[in-house]
C-alpha cells in the first residue's frame, strides 16, 4: 500500500516537469521532473517487492521536492500556484514516508 503514493508522484511530477518544460520551455523544470518522476517511481517498485530503503528513497526525494520548493515560494512571495502546490506535495510526501521510515525501523 505504500507504494501507491511514490507512484502517483511519479506520474504528477513527471507531467508536470513536461507540462512546464511544453509551456515555458524550461529544461530545468523537465529534467527535475523526470529525475524526481524517475526516483519515486523506483522507490515505489522497492517498496512493492519488499526490498530495501524503497521507504527512505521515496523520503529522500520528498525531502529534495521540499526544499526546491520552498525558495520559489519565499521568491515569489507565495503568490504562484506551481511551487505552493509542489510544496504542499513535499510536505505531505515527507510527513507520510517519515512515519513508514519509523514504523519500519522502530515498529512506532
Amino acid at each position: 500500500m505504500a507504494e501507491h503514493p511514490s507512484f502517483t508522484l511519479a506520474g504528477l511530477l513527471a507531467a508536470g516537469g513536461t507540462a512546464g518544460f511544453i509551456r515555458t520551455g524550461s529544461r530545468p523544470s523537465l529534467i527535475a521532473g523526470l529525475a524526481l518522476g524517475a526516483s519515486y517511481g523506483f522507490a515505489g517498485y522497492l517498496i512493492k517487492q519488499n526490498k530495501d530503503y524503497g521507504t527512505e528513497l521515496a523520503l529522500g526525494s520528498s525531502l529534495v521536492l521540499l526544499g526546491s520548493a520552498v525558495p520559489r515560494i519565499v521568491k515569489t512571495g507565495g503568490r504562484a500556484p506551481v511551487p505552493i502546490a509542489l510544496g504542499v506535495m513535499g510536505v505531505g510526501a515527507t510527513w507520510y514516508y517519515q512515519k513508514k521510515v519509523r514504523e519500519f525501523r522502530y515498529g512506532v
